[in-house]
């Protein structure tokens, strides 16, 4: 009878730990089934909301952009095609609307036009606000492309050279680019290492594969041909040593070589800022202060010299400064 009392009290006991988990559980079950709810960060994209109102409505607007497409894979943006447009689309609808209510309304109530004038200025505002939308996003992803295509020609050098590095110690190639993808995630060599890692990681093919797709996609053509002859070399048991340490001083020459034309190409813009924007204004503005205090009616009869004066030290020395801040990182490499 003891056995007997104690197998019933051990499975009271049993029943309710199974009680107490089941209560825990629920409330566990019910939190979880709330974030399971909530709406992803993805969907907040602007290109997610373009494409859920426009996606099925661009199909004759996809063949004006073919162009974009290749640019898209070779820039990097981690955008769809389909996405892209249909927020192209939208930004200029966008733009267009806003402009032509803001441009007639300003037109009507500041100026006083009629409403015949107001919607010609309206409409002419519009075309040319939908037309500088649409080449932006026509534009981007070619720079973007240009930039990451410079980027990968800076550090072709540094990269082969750590291959080789790596190659002589005997590590093989799909490990060498696993650890090319683990250094400075700012390169551009190492993101598109981390696109190789995940062609062979995620998609599940080998490093050939990997890199032809890779080749494929990249917009620097010596990076491209880099990749090339890795496969050449690997398919037919090459020693990749002695490829890697050919290329990164051949690289290396080629880098000297466009350091020295840089250079050059610094002092040709170091005397254009001084001729442009340092003497020229400099002489301008002395000759128009001259002028207004004599009371000349200005260069051609019809402006006062201070408002040219104004003109030019408020609009063009800034702009001038500008222009040529983006000229100089244009042909500036980034390290």
């Amino acid at each position: 009878m003891s056995r007997n009392k104690l197998k019933e009290s051990l499975n009271r006991i049993f029943q309710r730990l199974g009680k107490g988990l089941h209560a825990l559980r629920s409330p566990l079950q019910i939190h979880s089934n709330q974030k399971s709810k909530k709406v992803p960060k993805s969907s907040t994209k602007p290109q997610v909301f373009a494409y859920r109102m426009l996606g099925d409505k661009i199909a004759r607007v996809l063949p004006l952009f073919k162009d974009v497409d290749v640019n898209l894979q070779r820039s990097g943006l981690r955008i769809s095609f389909r996405g892209y447009v249909s927020l192209a689309v939208l930004v200029t609808l966008l733009a267009s609307v806003s402009t032509l209510v803001f441009v007639t309304s300003m037109a009507l109530l500041l100026l006083h036009l009629s409403v015949f004038s107001s919607l010609l200025f309206g409409v002419g505002a519009t075309l040319f606000a939908g037309a500088l939308a649409l080449i932006g996003f026509y534009m981007y992803p070619l720079l973007r492309a240009d930039s990451l295509k410079r980027n990968l020609e800076d550090g072709l050098p540094f990269t082969t050279g750590y291959l080789s590095i790596l190659a002589g110690s005997g590590v093989p190639p799909a490990q060498m680019f696993r650890s090319l993808a683990q250094i400075d995630s700012s390169l551009a060599v190492s993101q598109e290492a981390k696109l190789i890692v995940r062609d062979m990681e995620l998609f599940g093919v080998d490093i050939i594969s990997a890199l032809e797709s890779a080749s494929k996609r990249t917009p620097s053509e010596k990076f491209k041909e880099f990749l090339e002859g890795f496969i050449a070399t690997s398919h037919s048991g090459g020693d990749l040593t002695k490829y890697l340490s050919e290329r990164s001083h051949l690289y290396m020459r080629l880098k000297r070589m466009a350091l020295r034309r840089l250079a050059d190409t610094l002092g040709v813009l170091a005397e254009f800022y001084v001729v442009m924007l340092v003497a020229g204004p400099l002489i301008l503005v002395v000759m128009l202060a001259v002028m207004a205090m004599l009371g000349g009616g200005g260069i051609t009869g019809m402006f006062d010299p201070r408002l040219l004066l104004n003109l030019l030290t408020y609009l063009g020395i800034p702009l001038g400064s500008i222009v040529f801040i983006i000229l100089l990182d244009m042909v500036t490499p980034k390290r």
